[in-house]
């Protein structure tokens, strides 16, 4: 851990660095959303630390076993690895209420935010939260964060979801863009 506590960009694995595939188990199956390893990229040079955070209740459904997730991750580390763009770390919850009970590792909670900012020293207050769902950007609410919800994966539909102030972005590009630079996208005008 640094001495020093610094701001991170976490972010959502599925439908926001990954293509979204519902309870996607099988390595072959990993894809990128395009222009998630050029962003991740961008914030590395930044030397803003990246985290993946995801829930994983496919374990705890019985879809498929921890080794099929951690077979996953493996390849999409070695796929980022490969095209310069390495997270710092990856966080994921297994559980699931109806079958495991409650936790406060599954998104929106703050267990996997904490676990990572005591093991990476992060700045919580100062950091961004990218995702596809509104439960991905919640956590920037109950740090002072900022939330910035991406329309690939399930976005689009979750945008009505979303808490107040939390900014929309095309994809994880444009919200790097927003992170660094602070352009943000004109909305859509209502029809």
């Amino acid at each position: 851990m640094t001495s020093e506590r610094r701001p991170a960009v976490f972010l959502d694995r599925d439908g926001t660095v990954l293509e979204e595939r519902d309870y996607l188990a099988d390595p072959a199956e990993v894809s990128l959303v395009p222009g998630a390893a050029a962003a991740i990229r961008r914030l590395r040079r930044a030397g803003l630390p990246v985290v993946l955070v995801t829930n994983q209740s496919g374990i705890a459904r019985g879809l498929y076993r921890e080794e099929d997730y951690h077979a996953v991750q493996a390849r999409l580390e070695e796929l980022l690895e490969s095209l310069g763009a390495p997270v710092d770390a990856t966080y994921y919850c297994p559980h699931h209420p109806d079958f495991t009970g409650p936790c406060d590792c599954r998104k929106p909670g703050p267990g996997m935010y904490r676990a990572a900012a005591e093991d990476l020293g992060i700045r919580l207050e100062e950091s961004w939260y990218v995702g596809d769902k509104a439960s991905d950007v919640e956590p920037a609410v109950r740090f002072g964060g900022t939330g910035i919800l991406v329309r690939t994966g399930y976005g689009r539909a979750s945008e009505g979801e979303r808490p107040e102030g939390t900014l929309v972005a095309d994809d994880l590009a444009a919200a790097v863009e927003v992170v660094l630079h602070g352009v943000v996208d004109p909305p859509e005008s209502p029809e």
